[in-house]
């Protein structure tokens, strides 16, 4: 009977660990993006479209681990999507660790490597006070020996306020002076409303007696919509009568496209009539469009540029090297510093390039009566190339590049063909 007491505290002890293990892995997340915000830090950070550890190995998500008590303590960031994100949306950092005590909670920012960085807005710590009731009431900007700083907006204090209707944000800077909710839209004091998830449903410039009044461009507010898994599929702006008002960037609305993935994709703007402006394609590296193979007109304008380098110079032509030659041309050999023993690579500007084409060659006598010029293309790329070419005296790799439908040599990098030229 004894025996049989102490096999089922071992089985209950073996079974409470195999809960308790599972319970915390699974309070560590695995999603394939962020809820999107551009209203407030005040909004908290969440994770959409969850996904399981087996799909995360194969693809760009965000990690979200969590402590026993289900608070989020770090987020892994191995999101390579290369959209345009909001800076109040995305991280801008590789890991973020959450810390929560005496009514704090902190954040702090890392690289791959684990060294302290700033993250989107452009600090190193942010620091939440949190009343009893849970809700965020300030946040304060920090930098690496824990003093105030700004962020790349000159914020470095936010404040929110409970009322009836919204939650009232103020903005500070470094001198204790308010602060727009950012440097190209010009809200001052803010009421913010949250829909049931959490999620900002509208953001209103609030005059000093805290009703809502237009700025500057005549907008009073901003609203969102979320789909039913967390996409941000529509932002619009209004006057103080709700009325649809065109903003200083000449749309009323925004509505956003995604793919199954939540990838955003396509953004539609309306008039404030709800007229339709543009629709247009977002890009990213979800869905790239490579090139096709270079054409006949580009290899042919590709060879006359390279060639029209080691002309120049055979023939005296500053216009034309300065012709082929980008403005910021790159040109490197290898030369050798006797002082310190040891070889380095010395640089040539456009400028002495067409110096050079003036009168290096005036004597006639530094290249042979038929010089050696031979040109191998060794790959083009869309609006990049990279060409071979080997002379009686060089052998040179040129990169080149299209610009307003021009192909010029970009860099250069060459040596003596002769390799006893060279210290071994």
């Amino acid at each position: 009977m004894e025996y049989k007491t102490k096999a089922m505290k071992v089985l209950y002890l073996l079974l409470f660990i195999k809960i308790s293990s599972f319970s915390f892995a699974q309070n560590n997340k695995y999603f394939r993006q962020l809820r999107y915000n551009h209203v407030s830090p005040y909004v908290h950070i969440v994770g959409t479209l969850p996904i399981d550890s087996n799909i995360a190995s194969e693809t760009s998500h965000y990690f979200f681990k969590y402590d026993k008590s289900n608070r989020l303590t770090e987020i892994i960031n191995h999101h390579y999507h290369t959209e345009k994100v909001h800076p109040l949306a995305s991280l801008g950092v590789y890991k973020v660790v959450f810390n929560y005590e005496d009514g704090k909670e902190t954040s702090t920012f890392y690289d791959p490597n684990n060294n302290r960085v700033t993250n989107d807005r452009g600090v190193y710590k942010e620091v939440y006070l949190v009343a009893e009731n849970g809700l965020r009431k300030q946040l304060n900007f920090y930098d690496l020996d824990n003093k105030p700083m700004e962020s790349n907006w000159e914020i470095t204090e936010y404040q929110w306020q409970q009322s009836r209707k919204y939650i009232i944000e103020r903005r500070y800077n470094l001198k204790g002076n308010p602060v727009t909710v950012s440097p190209y839209f010009k809200f001052g004091n803010t009421g913010i409303l949250l829909d049931q998830n959490g999620a900002p449903r509208g953001h209103y410039n609030l005059d000093a007696t805290l009703e809502v009044t237009e700025n500057e461009d005549g907008l009073a507010s901003y609203q969102d919509t979320y789909d039913e898994i967390g996409n941000h599929i529509k932002y619009s702006y209004h006057n103080k009568m709700d009325a649809l008002t065109m903003n200083q960037w000449n749309f009323a609305v925004g509505e956003k496209k995604y793919d199954t993935l939540g990838n955003f994709i396509a953004l539609t703007l309306l008039d404030d009539m709800e007229n339709l402006i543009i629709t247009r394609e977002i890009n990213s590296n979800v869905s790239i469009k490579t090139s096709a193979i270079a054409s006949r007109e580009d290899s042919l304008e590709i060879k006359k540029q390279s060639l029209g380098y080691l002309l120049a110079l055979q023939q005296l032509k500053p216009e034309l090297m300065d012709a082929v030659l980008n403005d910021r041309l790159n040109k490197i050999t290898i030369d050798y510093d006797r002082k310190e023993k040891k070889q380095y690579g010395i640089a040539t500007s456009k400028k002495q390039m067409i110096k050079y084409a003036q009168s290096w060659n005036k004597s006639g006598t530094k290249f042979p009566l038929n010089p050696k010029n031979e040109l191998e293309i060794l790959d083009i790329y869309n609006r990049i190339a990279t060409v071979k070419l080997v002379s009686d005296n060089w052998v040179e790799y040129l990169q080149l590049i299209k610009l307003d439908s021009k192909w010029e040599i970009m860099n250069i990098i060459w040596q003596y063909r002769d390799i006893g030229m060279y210290r071994e």
